[in-house]
C-alpha cells in the first residue's frame, strides 16, 4: 500500500525529547457488483457496490530510541470521545524491550495464529464471510474490545501476553480475558514454515470459558498452504462450545493471485456449520487490482445466525492509495 505523506509535525507526549514524528494517510476504494443467493429466500439480486476506507497513522521516536504511535481506521472507528468505544483505534510503544499495544488489536491467541486465507482478497470479503470461516479471534471481544497486548520477538521466536477487561460492558458483569501466544518461523530447504500456539481464559462472574488454538503454514515458490485449529469450551448455554478446523491454499505469480479455504465448526450440541471460499485477483499496477470472490455456506440449522445455507459473490476493482 502506498502511503502519502500528509503532515510532519512535533507531537507532544509524556516523554522527554522527540527525535521525529510523522502523520501519514493511506486508504482504499472499491467499486463493483455483488449478490447473494440464500435457501431462506432472503436473496440479493446482483447490484452495485462501492466502499471507501481511510486510515491515519501517526508515529514518532524519542531521543532515547523509544518508538510510539497510533492508527485510526475511519471505516471502523467509533465515538472517539468515549475511551470504551475506540473501535478501529490502536496505540503502541515499542523498544528493545518489545511492543506494548492498547486498543482495537489482536489478543495473544489471534496474534500467534495465522489465518488460512492467502493472497488475493475480494471487494466484499466473500472468501472469509462464509459460515465455516474462523479468523482465530478466540475469546477476543468478550469485553470492551480494548485489548492490552505485550509482544516480543527474538530471531525466529516470538511470544505475547494480552488482557481484555469485562467491566460493566453488559449489565453488572465483571471479569477479564487473559491470553498467551507463541510464534516460530524458520526456513527448511526452501520451505518457509510458520507455527503458532495460543491460549485464552475468560472468567465472568464465576462463569468460565477457555480457548486453545494452533496453526501451521508453509510457503514455497508461488504456493502457500496452511491449517488452523481452534477449540473453545464455555459454561455459557447454546452453541458456545465448539471445535473448528480450517485449511487453505494460495497461489501468487506475477500479476495473478488466487486462494481457496474451507472451514468446519463442530459444536458440542451436535450441530455443524461449514463453508468454503474462493478468491482470484489480477494486479493492474499502480495499486489497482481486479478482484473476484465467492463464498458458500452449508448451515442447515442456521447455528451461526447468518441466514443458513447461501452463496455470495462479488467482482470489482480495488484501488489502494
Amino acid at each position: 500500500m502506498k502511503n502519502v505523506l500528509f503532515a510532519s509535525t512535533a507531537m507532544i507526549v509524556g516523554f522527554a525529547g522527540i527525535a521525529a514524528a510523522d502523520v501519514t494517510i493511506s486508504g482504499n476504494a472499491e467499486m463493483g457488483i455483488f449478490g447473494v443467493d440464500s435457501d431462506d429466500g432472503v436473496d440479493t439480486d446482483t447490484q452495485f457496490h462501492n466502499d471507501v476506507d481511510v486510515t491515519f497513522t501517526m508515529s514518532g521516536e524519542t531521543d532515547g530510541g523509544l518508538a510510539f504511535g497510533t492508527s485510526v481506521d475511519l471505516d471502523e472507528a467509533g465515538n472517539l470521545g468515549d475511551e470504551e468505544d475506540n473501535i478501529g483505534v490502536a496505540i503502541f510503544l515499542s523498544g528493545a524491550f518489545g511492543t506494548v499495544t492498547l486498543g482495537d488489536t489482536d489478543g495473544a491467541l489471534d496474534w500467534a495464529l495465522t489465518e488460512v486465507n492467502f493472497n488475493s482478497g475480494s471487494i466484499r470479503d466473500d472468501e472469509t464471510e462464509h459460515d465455516g470461516w474462523n479468523g482465530n479471534a478466540g475469546l477476543d471481544g468478550s469485553g470492551d474490545d480494548q485489548v492490552l497486548r505485550y509482544d516480543y520477538t527474538a530471531g525466529d521466536f516470538g511470544f505475547a501476553v494480552s488482557a481484555e477487561q469485562i467491566d460493566g460492558t453488559s449489565g453488572d458483569l465483571d471479569g477479564e480475558t487473559l491470553g498467551i501466544g507463541f510464534r516460530y518461523s524458520a526456513d527448511f530447504g526452501g520451505v518457509g514454515l510458520n507455527l503458532g500456539l495460543g491460549y485464552q481464559d475468560t472468567n465472568v462472574d464465576g462463569a468460565d470459558a477457555d480457548a486453545f488454538g494452533v496453526s501451521v503454514n508453509g510457503s514455497t515458490g508461488a504456493f502457500t498452504a496452511g491449517l488452523s485449529y481452534v477449540e473453545v469450551d464455555s459454561d455459557a448455554p447454546g452453541n458456545s462450545s465448539f471445535d473448528h478446523i480450517g485449511v487453505g491454499v494460495g497461489y501468487s505469480e506475477g500479476a495473478i493471485s488466487a486462494s481457496a479455504n474451507y472451514g468446519l465448526y463442530d459444536y458440542d450440541s451436535g450441530q455443524e456449520a461449514e463453508g468454503f471460499g474462493l478468491s482470484a485477483g489480477y494486479d493492474l499496477g499502480g495499486g489497482a487490482s481486479v478482484q473476484f470472490g465467492y463464498g458458500n455456506s452449508s448451515d442447515q440449522n442456521d447455528v451461526r445466525g447468518n441466514g443458513g445455507s447461501r452463496d455470495t459473490y462479488s467482482l470489482g476493482v480495488r484501488m489502494n492509495f
